[in-house]
């Protein structure tokens, strides 16, 4: 018959009086390892007092105590560390790890380094600055973190490749991209985690293209982990790479016998990278085949339909998400919901869910908030509305919801008295002047046929030195991405695809087609310059090239920098019915979705 196990405050009452010091040492030691929660973990201290109070023999024991209170009571694990006469290299980098892995108490870890220098009984070591600079890129405390670095070379760790890892992603952290592959560059050795944070560096500051050769170097040195492919399906997802998106995503399957299917964090990232590649159906194919969800999966998948115009999709499955009540919606859940009233025109809807965020789940509105539904009233006429909401902010609106306003006056014709006060405002919240500003207000003033006004906007554009930010168009074709600008003739082909933008105008014309004229270039300038303009806009380009190079029955799919303007939308319309093809094209707010000369935003966009 087995003995049970007697409970750990039964095995401390425990007469030691007759083990050797070791032996005791060891005991206490064991009961560590199986200690859970703070009382326990007290009795277990009193003893270890009571028998070896704090001296040199005993150290490694107090210092496993101070571990264990770190994880079960930070506060207790303070005091511990109080107590302790000479605290070794381990149990100052017990503590500041404590903080670094803590959600609050990062400066606190950054407080107690300076405290470790200060008392001078112990200088860091290499796992002293791996913690700290975790707890520096944090809170982009780049300063603090420029004094680490000192410490480091002062003490010759730079070689050291954890601390070198930490400090890449330091300096990415906040910012500094330079640094971080300066020192990326220098490594004398690099380790599978170095090539991860310097490719996710890339990532994070919107160098996609920089971070997928990055990625394609490293595969003749590492076998990618699940780290490297989550930001390589985050790359993807920025330049719309479908190919080598489903690529990755064949790697994940494979990978281990499919083991890195089932991480919730990948499966996000492809739900993500899917929606933003123009293949939701794929997206939703991820979303409803992961073996298990959290809270930014269903986020991805809420803001994926809202970006396609699916808002009643994105509706259904919010609610999905709220009668599981296994997740409480939070304020990115709330960006896709608004996000998808929005692509609609859902005022009612919009007005109720910004309603349920503030009342029923107390999220503080934030300006991603504020600017879905100031856009969404403006843009559906309810400028006035917009206005007192706007003016009502519990925080500063930013450009960006003043340009929606803006451009809502230019389409809804709120009178040049109001748009030249939100120009103003625009122009005030932006720290360096923008041409969207001026090109908005220069068709304020020609709607109002004050051609003297435009004009003078044009000039103050020209004086300051503000130039309009060229339209730009990417397809993919044969996992090749072909990048257009507006009046491009650098392609290689570009002889045969001006060949076909003669066709469609030739068929666009036999159709009835009557060029729109509002959002060209130059409001004075004759209709045959300015017809000349819109044709060779980029996203024409691009479907030209398209329709020279896709597949019969393939979609084309376009990806734009700017949001499409009036005529190419309509375009695009008409050519999808007249050569029977499929368009989807990402714009700066979202996806249209154009078949048989219909388009899933219904000219609401």
């Amino acid at each position: 018959m087995l003995l049970a196990i007697p409970p750990i405050a039964q095995s401390i009452a425990v007469e030691f009086k007759h083990d050797t010091f070791r032996t005791h040492q060891s005991r206490l030691l064991q009961l560590l390892s199986h200690c859970t929660d703070l009382s326990q973990l007290k009795k277990i201290h009193a003893r270890a007092l009571r028998s070896f109070s704090t001296h040199e023999s005993s150290l490694f024991l107090f210092s496993r105590i101070l571990h264990v209170s770190s994880l079960i009571d930070f506060d207790y694990a303070c005091r511990v560390f109080d107590r302790i006469d000479n605290p070794n290299s381990f149990m100052w980098n017990t503590l500041i790890g404590a903080c670094a892995r803590s959600f609050d108490r990062k400066e606190q870890a950054i407080l107690l380094f300076y405290r470790m220098l200060e008392e001078g009984s112990v200088e860091p070591d290499k796992h002293t600055f791996p913690f700290l600079l975790k707890a520096c890129a944090y809170v982009f405390a780049l300063s603090e973190g420029k004094q680490a670095h000192a410490h480091i070379v002062k003490l010759g760790l730079d070689s050291d490749v954890y601390v070198g890892n930490s400090l890449i992603h330091l300096y990415a952290s906040c910012g500094c991209l330079n640094f971080a592959l300066k020192l990326f560059e220098k490594m004398p050795k690099r380790s599978l985690v170095s090539w991860n944070v310097t490719i996710d560096a890339f990532v994070q500051c919107g160098l996609f293209e920089n971070a997928l050769k990055l990625f394609v170097e490293m595969q003749d040195v590492f076998e990618p982990d699940g780290y490297t492919m989550q930001s390589v399906i985050s790359a993807c997802a920025g330049i719309g790479a479908l190919s080598l998106g489903m690529w990755a995503h064949a790697y994940v399957l494979r990978k281990a016998g499919g083991a890195m299917s089932a991480d919730v964090l990948i499966n996000s990232s492809l739900v993500d990278m899917y929606s933003k590649c123009g293949s939701l159906r794929m997206a939703q194919e991820v979303f409803e085949t992961m073996p298990k969800h959290d809270l930014n999966s269903w986020n991805s998948m809420i803001l994926g339909l809202a970006m396609h115009g699916r808002a009643e999709s994105a509706l259904r499955c919010f609610s999905r998400l709220v009668k599981m009540k296994q997740f409480l919606p939070n304020s990115v859940t709330f960006v896709g919901v608004l996000s998808a009233c929005n692509h609609r025109g859902m005022v009612a809807e919009g007005r109720k869910y910004f309603d349920m965020m503030v009342n029923e789940y107390k999220i503080e509105p934030r300006l991603e908030h504020y600017g879905c539904l100031v856009d969404l009233l403006s843009r559906s006429g309810f400028i006035d509305e917009a206005l007192e909401l706007v003016a009502n902010m519990h925080i500063k609106p930013d450009a960006v919801i003043w340009r929606s306003l803006l451009d809502a006056c230019c389409k809804q014709n709120a009178g040049v008295e109001l748009s030249e006060e939100v120009a103003l405002q625009i122009l005030e919240s932006e720290k360096a002047a923008s041409s969207g500003v001026y090109v908005l207000l220069s068709k304020v003033y020609a709607s109002a046929c004050q051609w003297n006004d435009a004009g003078l906007v044009r000039k103050a554009m020209a004086d300051q030195g503000v130039a309009k930010e060229p339209g730009c168009s990417l397809i993919e074709v044969d996992g090749i991405s072909h990048e257009f600008f507006a009046g491009d003739a650098s392609h290689p082909k570009i002889k045969e695809i001006y060949d076909v933008i003669d066709l469609i105008e030739e068929k666009l014309e036999k159709d009835g087609y009557s060029p729109d004229y509002s959002q060209a270039t130059m409001v004075d300038e004759p209709d045959n310059v300015k017809q000349q303009s819109l044709r060779l806009h980029s996203e024409r380009l691009a479907i030209a090239f398209g329709l020279l190079n896709m597949k019969p029955g393939m979609p084309i799919r376009i990806f734009k920098n700017l949001r499409v303007c009036n005529d190419c939308h309509q375009v695009t319309k008409s050519i999808s019915r007249i050569f029977n093809v499929e368009i989807i094209m990402r714009d700066r707010n979202r996806f249209h979705h154009v078949k048989n000369g219909l388009c899933s935003c219904m000219d609401f966009w």
